[in-house]
């Protein structure tokens, strides 16, 4: 397919207003990228002679870019970035031009795509002090077309480019967890849940929305919150895809388990994270050294996946259920602190203090895991003879 050939198919599809085929002739994944007859340096000419206006743009830097991909030696991925910025910018011009249609929306989405990756592999390449910053980059210009998508007022569902909202929102939360920038998320995340087009959306962006959305609720410690959007993230992601399913447990089974809901071992086997049944064995013994010992086995694991930090707030739950142990053992509701020291020194905190085990008790008490005061005067955990140990879910 020569260059005359390329931009007369483009037209055909363009013309009868075929949105996801003519997005395929802008988009960096398509099989017209290998071939070399597309490959020109300086194609404006021809395809201002085939294209309109303002179509014509995102055509031409479009092929820039894949001849800066595939004809620098090394591939220029900063040169082809820049040439992708001012593609997204045309999009807006057309998203602009277009006012009454939104048939165009898959081109939007093709590019911001491409925008998308290119800056990440961008990001890779340069590793300099300023980390993030071409993505920040990239976001802005995401950020054009969602509010170019946001600002349609057209109540027609067919017709508004609403419609193209949540897969812009999608992309700017992978930016922006790349780039640790959690704040920005936070009014993204509200124009969806408020949009009226929120059930319209694809089912495939919907579940990239809520596990990025349980993601981040997760981080702020809603851990409710962050189980029902992660769960119909998991629940509806189809069982084809493992690796997403995988990726979604990754976040889903420590919420679960700070709510007191311990996976089951198949579950974890069959997505191959097996990290989670020994914290969770550990949890549900309160057995402080397994605990610890899991939590330093799959450090690596756990920093890179972000959750460290959350899977150390299950440490809390494994004391109330060792205190619970310790309860169930000696059958009085009034417990010697002592015998609480013991049992933390038997499960692996050798060093423990008597000033230490009060601090954890009162921690408990605290956060509502015991029913209970501590007696200073007799030393004594005086426990409530109703419901002690409220169910961790409940809390």
């Amino acid at each position: 397919m020569y260059l005359n050939d390329y931009l007369n198919k483009l037209m055909r599809v363009w013309n009868a207003q075929e949105g996801l085929a003519v997005a395929r002739f802008v988009s960096l994944q398509d099989h017209h990228v290998k071939n070399a007859n597309l490959y020109k340096e300086y194609p404006e000419d021809a395809v201002c002679r085939t294209v309109p206006e303002p179509l014509d743009e995102i055509v031409y830097t479009h092929l820039r870019v894949v001849y800066q991909l595939k004809c620098a030696n090394p591939p220029d991925y900063n040169e082809a970035y820049r040439h992708q910025t001012s593609c997204i910018q045309a999009v807006v011009k057309l998203l602009q031009h277009m006012k009454e249609e939104n048939w165009i929306l898959p081109i939007m989405y093709v590019v911001a795509i491409d925008l998308r990756l290119l800056a990440t592999k961008c990001e890779q390449q340069a590793r300099s002090s300023k980390a993030g910053k071409i993505l920040e980059k990239a976001a802005e210009s995401l950020l054009s077309c969602f509010r170019v998508c946001a600002g349609d007022t057209r109540s027609a569902d067919e017709d508004t480019k609403r419609l193209g909202m949540l897969h812009i929102v999608n992309q700017l939360l992978k930016v922006y967890f790349r780039i640790n920038k959690l704040h920005l998320c936070k009014p993204l995340i509200r124009a969806i849940d408020s949009s009226n087009f929120r059930d319209a959306f694809s089912l495939a962006q919907r579940i990239t929305f809520k596990y990025f959305a349980g993601r981040k609720a997760m981080y702020d410690s809603d851990f409710g919150n962050a189980d029902e959007l992660l769960s119909f993230a998991f629940n509806h992601c189809p069982a084809r895809f493992t690796k997403n399913k995988r990726l979604i447990l990754t976040y889903l089974a420590p919420v679960k388990m700070l709510l007191g809901y311990m996976p089951r071992k198949e579950v974890l086997e069959r997505y191959n994270v097996p990290q989670f049944h020994d914290l969770a064995a550990a949890v549900r013994e309160g057995n402080v050294r397994r605990f610890d010992e899991t939590i330093a086995r799959h450090e690596l694991f756990f920093i890179s996946a972000g959750i460290y930090l959350i899977v150390q707030k299950l440490k809390i739950l494994t004391y109330r259920n060792l205190c619970r142990k310790v309860h169930l053992l000696l059958g009085v509701h009034q417990l010697d602190m002592e015998a609480f020291e013991t049992a933390l020194r038997f499960s692996g905190i050798e060093d423990i203090t008597i000033e230490e085990t009060h601090c954890i008790v009162a921690n408990l008490i605290y956060d509502g895991r015991i029913k209970g005061y501590i007696s200073f005067q007799h030393n004594k955990l005086v426990l409530s003879k109703q419901n002690p140990f409220p169910l961790v879910s409940g809390t």
